[in-house]
């Protein structure tokens, strides 16, 4: 039975929390629930946020946060409909979004695009029970009761690995972290993301999906397709804007100086400021 709980955001990308947040404080963080649409249910909490199909024939997990929050996301997601997990997703391999991969994944297999299981493979700490069991290149269509759930790749966005998952029945999309609805996005250049690949992929998951989906983003409160439009306007302003001014020769510091704007100012948060958002363009684009 779906107990209500009360939605509690607390987002901190994974790189900030890995270093500042004491266990004491895992210990103290919330996963609460809130209905997406149909049987899809979005937990939020530390780290990236989740997304559940719970249906009578089993449950289905996009993403797991850190480690030490598995059995509270567990709890949570039984507290949604009590029956056995079927499957797990990875839309990337940052840690805020497959901590919880080596307890959930004596539960059910793990699927991921290629690069995630290279990537996490690299990492000298990984556990071979974190490791997804199921990766492909393109993507891959799973069927759970009566969902069709679509797994799509999209290549040099957040990073190399990024997949977004649409439930087609219920019409909800999880965009993994290739949608900040809390402000500017997190670009990660050293593992295969670019600003110009992840404007394409905002742009291609606005252009295949319905114009009422329900969005659950990678960071943020559950939103519409309006706010992803605004957000691929952000995005789209803040390349053409620093483009030019490569173009006209200014230097980064003269870039940061006149900085992104009044329009898009706000829009700095915890872990990427305008600063922070300026330097990546640069970075990228220089």
């Amino acid at each position: 039975m779906f107990k209500k709980f009360l939605v509690t955001i607390t987002m901190l990308f994974s790189v900030v929390i890995s270093v500042s947040s004491s266990a004491q404080e895992m210990t103290e963080a919330e996963i609460t629930v809130q209905s997406a649409g149909g049987d899809v249910y979005m937990l939020q909490g530390p780290g990236g946020n989740i997304g559940v199909l719970a249906t009578d024939k089993g449950l289905l997990l996009v993403d797991d946060k850190f480690a030490p929050l598995a059995e509270k996301i567990e709890t949570a997601m039984k507290g949604i409909e009590d029956k056995e997990l079927k499957y797990v997703i990875n839309t990337h391999f940052h840690g805020d979004h497959t901590g919880s991969n080596a307890f959930f994944s004596h539960k059910a297999p793990i699927f991921a695009h290629e690069n995630v299981r290279s990537r996490l493979s690299s990492k000298t700490d990984h556990h071979a029970n974190s490791l997804p069991v199921v990766t492909y290149k393109d993507g891959i269509t799973i069927y759970l009761d009566n969902e069709e759930i679509q797994l799509t790749h999209l290549a040099k966005g957040h990073t190399d690995g990024d997949t977004y998952v649409y439930f087609k029945e219920a019409n909800v999309l999880h965009t993994g972290d290739l949608f900040f609805e809390v402000g500017f996005p997190y670009v990660d250049l050293k593992s295969g993301g670019s600003v110009k690949g992840y404007l394409a992929a905002v742009k291609h998951m606005l252009k295949n999906t319905p114009d009422n989906v329900v969005i659950i983003p990678g960071h943020g409160k559950l939103t519409d397709k309006k706010s992803l439009v605004a957000f691929a306007e952000m995005m789209e302003f803040s390349i053409n804007k620093v483009s030019i001014a490569l173009a006209a020769s200014k230097s980064e510091q003269q870039i940061l100086i006149e900085g992104i704007g009044e329009k898009y100012k706000h829009l700095s948060w915890a872990f990427i400021s305008e600063e922070k958002w300026l330097q990546t363009l640069v970075a990228d684009l220089k």
